[in-house]
């Protein structure tokens, strides 16, 4: 296995985090999570979403929670842009990096956007194009990469289909999300070694959710297939929100768990793995929610070692 020697680490919770909350969360609150989050050292943190409010009402404060954070020095602010115009709100706002999305799965992004395939990837890529034109980074996101809870395995000739069309539109920064955290690492290694074979000059990342139980597997196999950032939220929140019912919580990989797992594993990051456990138990407070991870629960090296 290689293991690189640094990884940047995403945080991912005021966006995907509170996206599927049952309880509002006042904006407020959402500003201390944030700044929070940017005390802890997170190189980069989602702020929210511009999607409609039908679809994202958790996130309808979206600009006013821009306007509201303190910006840390070196840290990038991102805003999702489920569209065009949504790459519109998100550059008014003062998002320091756009994220855009169309999913793998047709199912699943028809009942997520309203769109067909080739809507969805059309969107991303005028995405983009507004992002370009105001000076701002962006990312691709390519949601249920690997398995989608409607359609079953995904032929990794779809997702391989997707990058190309972004390729050709001049994106090189783009994540594979596994959406439900069903994948398994075979297929996640595979996929990530294919395309970073097939366009050497793109960066891609690894966003991870974590029902199968088996995320860290996947994240080592992403590692190993040349991930070159991996994706959590802090006390292992949200989720998607067009998931059958009978799914249940597919929250995220908790950012505490992922910062230890790399740091136990030597590969360095902006963040130790005591401050993200420190901002952790903070938000869990704030948000009066039960965070949903190993670290939390005292299951670490030094805990362990100092136990009567």
């Amino acid at each position: 296995m290689k293991f690189p020697q640094r990884m940047t680490v995403v945080d991912v919770a005021p966006r995907d985090g509170l996206q599927s909350l049952p309880k509002w969360i006042p904006t407020e609150l959402k500003i201390r999570m944030i700044d929070r989050l940017s005390e802890a050292g997170y190189p980069v943190i989602e702020v929210s979403g511009f999607g409609s409010e039908r679809a994202l009402p958790m996130l309808k404060d979206a600009e006013e929670v821009f306007a509201g954070i303190t910006r840390r020095p070196g840290t990038i602010y991102r805003g999702l842009a489920p569209n065009a115009y949504g790459a519109k709100r998100a550059v008014n706002a003062g998002a320091d990096e756009i994220l855009g999305l169309t999913i793998g799965s047709a199912t699943y992004l028809k009942k997520n956007q309203n769109m067909d395939p080739e809507k969805g990837i059309a969107e991303a890529i005028q995405a983009f194009q507004t992002a370009e034109e105001a000076g701002r980074s962006y990312v691709a996101a390519i949601g249920m990469a690997f398995w989608c809870p409607y359609e079953g395995l995904i032929p990794e000739e779809k997702v391989v289909y997707i990058v190309q069309r972004f390729y050709d539109a001049g994106i090189r920064k783009m994540y594979l999300a596994g959406s439900v955290g069903m994948e398994d690492p075979r297929h996640v290694n595979h996929l990530f070694t294919r395309l970073n074979d097939q366009f050497a000059d793109i960066e891609l990342g690894f966003h991870i959710h974590n029902v199968s139980g088996m995320a860290t597997a996947n994240i080592v196999a992403a590692m190993d297939g040349g991930a070159k950032w991996l994706e959590g939220a802090s006390c292992g929140i949200g989720g998607g929100i067009a998931m059958p019912a009978s799914v249940g919580s597919v929250g995220n990989f908790a950012s505490e768990d992922l910062v230890r797992l790399l740091s136990v594993c030597g590969v360095e990051t902006d963040v130790s793995a005591d401050e993200a456990l420190a901002a952790a138990r903070d938000i869990a407070e704030m948000l009066d929610i039960e965070a949903r991870s190993h670290s939390m629960l005292g299951c670490t090296r030094e805990l362990i070692r100092r136990a009567p």
